[in-house]
């Protein structure tokens, strides 16, 4: 049987360790030895050029991973899944179309049947053509009671949220109009990502967005459900959370 490895990414445990320790847990329930790695794939630097810079980030990685013992690594990233294919050391395996694999804890299912919000899917535009992916999603949703509808722009013709290739720091006023766009996209006011970068792009631009992982671990959404604050809008706040997340984790190993 294969190690296993889950790297949750940066974004995701800056905006809810909740949501990476609950995972994590589950995760453990089904694979009793599996380790996790918080640690930036090095994406960012290689973004805006940096190249030697993301060598060293990526090797970085690269050397954890060995370290795990792992030959699987399960990430909830869509950037650092992409980023992590460039090494045939290990297999990658994306965190929502293992979901569909293993199923989802069966105290949670069924929960939002009787919820009054239907969904739009943000589809992360560095995934358009893993469509393994997509429909993990939607099967997520589906299970966990949900509705939801698929507008014109999802899947393989999905837009970018405005958040990707470093927009926002270099030319924020393209950022925001990219962001304004793909809310206007949507066929419903309520919207669910499954990046928490594309969670915080939505909020800007207005829309009511949640992370696919509140929805899993959290209270059921409803009409009169408030979304989580932008936490990635203050890097106080994000970095807290990220430190928190480290403390989770160590906690889930004791």
């Amino acid at each position: 049987m294969s190690r296993k490895a889950f790297l949750p990414g940066c974004a995701l445990p800056s905006y809810s360790p909740e949501n990476v320790s609950k995972t994590i847990m589950y995760l453990k329930s089904v694979y009793p030895d599996l380790s996790v790695i918080q640690k930036c794939c090095g994406k960012p630097t290689k973004a805006v050029g940096q190249a030697e810079l993301f060598t060293q980030r990526f090797n970085g990685l690269v050397e954890d991973i060995k370290y795990c013992g792992a030959d699987e690594v399960i990430i909830a990233c869509q950037s650092c899944m992409n980023t992590l294919k460039e090494c045939k050391d290990y297999e990658t395996r994306s965190l929502w179309a293992l979901f569909p694999e293993i199923g989802l804890p069966k105290e949670v299912l069924g929960k939002a049947k009787d919820s009054d919000v239907v969904f739009s899917v943000q589809d992360s535009c560095s995934v358009r053509g893993n469509t393994d992916i997509h429909d993990g999603i939607r099967w997520i949703l589906t299970e966990l009671g949900y509705k939801y509808e698929e507008s014109p722009r999802t899947r393989e013709n999905t837009r970018c949220c405005g958040f990707g290739g470093m927009v926002g720091a270099a030319n924020p006023d393209v950022a925001m109009r990219v962001m304004k766009r793909r809310v206007d996209d949507f066929t419903t006011p309520y919207i669910v990502t499954y990046c928490a970068a594309c969670r915080q792009s939505m909020l800007k631009a207005g829309g009511k967005a949640w992370h696919i992982l509140d929805l899993v671990w959290g209270d059921v959404v409803t009409s009169n459900t408030v979304p989580p604050e932008d936490v990635l809008a203050s890097p106080v706040k994000a970095w807290k959370n990220r430190y928190r997340s480290k403390g989770l984790i160590k906690k889930a190993y004791r």
